[in-house]
């Protein structure tokens, strides 16, 4: 009986990794909008690191859980919007392979048009293999 070992290194391993840390990072852009869709605070706030930093749209600056637990319990159960939004991950970029960059299109649909954000997700890997949102900052597209 023989049996064959993989080369953590080999470049077909590194690709496949790759792969799997980009589907594991779609899944939390996807809870993000299931959760914002749901006014689901605790379940968006579990997406966080400990140590987080976010800064919403329109330039509040939340420093570590806490803060940004409160911010959330306060606003997101009692957000009121005609519509629905959604999260597209549109570019990913690995500044190391357990932390990524990812920018995504965030557009509330609603009856009076649609509106545009473009938030930046700093997420890292957790020894659990779990990616959180460590540091972000969400940005109001704006039509000239």
């Amino acid at each position: 009986m023989t049996t064959e070992t993989a080369d953590i290194n080999a470049p077909e391993d590194a690709d496949h990794k790759a792969v799997q840390a980009v589907q594991a990072i779609e899944q939390v852009v996807a809870t993000v909008e299931r959760t914002q869709r749901a006014k689901d605070a605790e379940g968006f706030l579990a997406l966080f690191h400990p140590d987080a930093l976010w800064t919403t749209a329109h330039g509040k600056v939340l420093i570590g859980f806490d803060a940004i637990a409160e911010f959330t319990r306060a606003v997101l159960p009692t957000a009121t919007w005609d519509g629905e939004v959604t999260y597209e991950m549109v570019h990913t970029q690995f500044l190391r392979p357990d932390v990524a960059a990812v920018k995504v299109r965030q557009v509330y649909h609603s009856p009076n048009g649609d509106t545009e954000g473009a938030p930046l997700y700093v997420m890292t890997r957790q020894d659990d293999g779990r990616w959180l949102l460590h540091a972000c900052q969400n940005t109001e597209v704006r039509a000239d």
